[in-house]
């Protein structure tokens, strides 16, 4: 048995699930769950017309799909980066299919890291627990970047830098909702160059912002346009959060040739190919944008709605990226989810959650998660109520 297994912490999830263990709701109202980042929006009906195809299905089930994954596939997803990052790719060298950034992020992790002792991976603070995960399981020490907002890079001490093999990014970040600017990527990037560690950049939310015409910058543009070229970088997105295809699996990893042609290596051996019919429908969804549009105008149309009801009883604003709100609560978080559930039966998740202590301070801490994945009106509905609930609370 891997030693390291016990070096796991609970999934938030799993203790948010713990939390709530035999609580019954005091009310009739219908549950509401703002606690899980997973989009609801209908997916794209060209989408679900493709996979309906019995000639798609039939030539995905009867051959084993490339590990690489085939041509098509990657000139779209390199022609879609090239549209909306202006970097322009070697679909043969530069670019990857993988079954959702989840599976990826760890798996390059597991490819990347040496092994060696007191090497370091770092991550933000509150973070997507992947990263954490792939680096215990590889016997690295975790080093968490205090990111209530934007992570802070520059309070790094010189001697954890020259220890660190790998930078994981969330951005927009993962719960705030925040942007690095381009000018902390290419510092970022310097960093990278000058102690030769890698830059693994988690962007499946960069397709959600609330400002149309301003986009968040991409970490491979930045590496670009600071003429850094995009060695040390490996950018990686799905179809998950922009096209709302979160049961579909399809992203990619994309970046620097020689540590794909690594991730490669390591991913023949992983078994983790995407299905041919899944492939196609990528194919379909990477060249499209209207319903990228429209699925963003849909986000922005309920932190637009929500964002007045919730401020009666809490400090916000509209964050620049991502579908979540990031709030202080009145109080301990996970008291406030746990009563909250029972008084109104809507879940949000504790921020404490998402975050780890770092010198007495968990920056997650007297926070919750609100994910605003549900319809319209159910998102306005569950906001008056844990407005009214908050505003009693304590």
């Amino acid at each position: 048995m891997n030693p390291y297994i016990d070096g796991l912490q609970p999934y938030p999830f799993e203790r948010l699930n713990e939390l709530k263990a035999g609580l019954s709701p005091r009310t009739n109202r219908p549950h509401v769950a703002l606690s899980i980042g997973e989009p609801k929006h209908a997916p794209p009906d060209f989408i679900v017309e493709a996979l309906g195809r019995e000639e798609l299905l039939l030539a995905g089930l009867s051959a084993y799909p490339p590990t690489r994954g085939g041509d098509e596939m990657r000139g779209a997803i390199a022609s879609w980066i090239g549209r909306r990052f202006g970097v322009e790719l070697d679909p043969a060298t530069e670019v990857l299919p993988v079954n959702g950034t989840r599976e990826a992020l760890f798996s390059f992790g597991q490819a990347m890291l040496s092994g060696r002792a007191g090497t370091r991976v770092l991550m933000p603070n509150p973070f997507y627990q992947i990263y954490e995960g792939t680096a215990l399981l590889k016997g690295a020490e975790p080093y968490y970047v205090p990111a209530t907002g934007v992570p802070d890079f520059e309070q790094v001490p010189d001697a954890v830098w020259q220890e660190t093999e790998l930078v994981y990014l969330c951005n927009p970040g993962n719960p705030s909702g925040a942007v690095l600017s381009e000018q902390a990527l290419v510092r970022l990037v310097e960093r990278a160059h000058e102690h030769d560690f890698v830059i693994a950049a988690d962007e499946c939310y960069s397709e959600i912002y609330h400002n149309e015409h301003a986009p968040p910058v991409g970490l491979l543009t930045a590496a670009a346009r600071a003429g850094l070229g995009i060695a040390r970088c490996v950018a990686f997105n799905s179809l998950s959060k922009r096209s709302s295809l979160p049961g579909l699996r399809s992203g990619y990893a994309a970046g620097d040739p020689a540590l794909m042609a690594r991730y490669y290596d390591y991913r023949t051996y992983h078994g983790c190919a995407m299905p041919v019919h899944v492939a196609a429908a990528s194919v379909l969804a990477w060249s499209d944008e209207t319903h990228v549009v429209a699925n963003r105008a849909a986000y922005r149309a309920k932190f637009d709605a929500v964002a007045p009801v919730l401020a009666r009883a809490f400090e916000l604003t509209v964050p620049p990226g991502g579908f979540y709100f990031w709030p202080e609560t009145p109080g301990d978080d996970c008291e406030f989810t746990r009563a909250l559930f029972e008084r109104e039966n809507i879940t949000v998740l504790p921020g404490s959650y998402l975050g780890r202590e770092q010198d007495g301070v968990n920056p997650g801490s007297g926070r919750i998660r609100i994910a605003l994945v549900a319809p319209l009106e159910e998102c306005v509905e569950a906001a008056e109520r844990l407005a009214a609930f908050a505003q009693d609370f304590g």
